[in-house]
């Protein structure tokens, strides 16, 4: 199994991209991982919010693979604590397939077709995050699942 990390604009802060970086390095040790970003759209001042969602929506769906399975960090998704997220790691791995994707949509979230192809949402915090924060977070977060699942002491039980 892969796993891929598509977000929507770069990470214009440096010390936040190193930190990244770092994490996305330290993953690689443990499964294929890749971040993948989607160029922010242009012109968004003359577009609804609803407009923005249905443009990075398409964006998104044109990023996929058929056999994806499509998980999106969303502020209405299930909360897992890490032990909880490294059996989910777990659970895709044992399920034979062969990409797991996870999507930090825009700024207003997804557009309706993103959730129609979905196969489940997440969500880290009942708190609100930058966008860019949420990529180390989800990063850390995965690095961190699999320390657990091999049982290596970063994660202090």
């Amino acid at each position: 199994m892969t796993i891929k990390l598509l977000t929507i604009g770069k990470t214009d802060n440096k010390e936040l991209k190193s930190l990244i970086d770092e994490y996305t390095r330290r993953l690689g040790f443990y499964i294929k991982f890749s971040l993948e970003i989607i160029p922010d759209i242009k012109h968004v001042k003359n577009l609804s919010e609803e407009q923005q969602k249905q443009k990075e929506g398409e964006l998104i769906i044109s990023k996929l693979n058929t056999t994806d399975v499509l998980i999106l960090l969303d502020e209405k998704g299930k909360q897992l604590d890490s032990i909880e997220f490294s059996n989910y790691l777990q659970k895709h791995m044992n399920s034979g397939i062969k990409q797991l994707v996870f999507v930090i949509g825009g700024p207003y979230g997804f557009s309706q077709e993103v959730y129609n192809k979905s196969n489940g949402k997440i969500s880290l915090s009942k708190m609100t995050f930058s966008h860019q924060m949420v990529r180390l977070f989800i990063i850390e977060q995965l690095y961190r699942g699999f320390t657990i699942l091999k049982n290596e002491p970063y994660h202090h039980r």
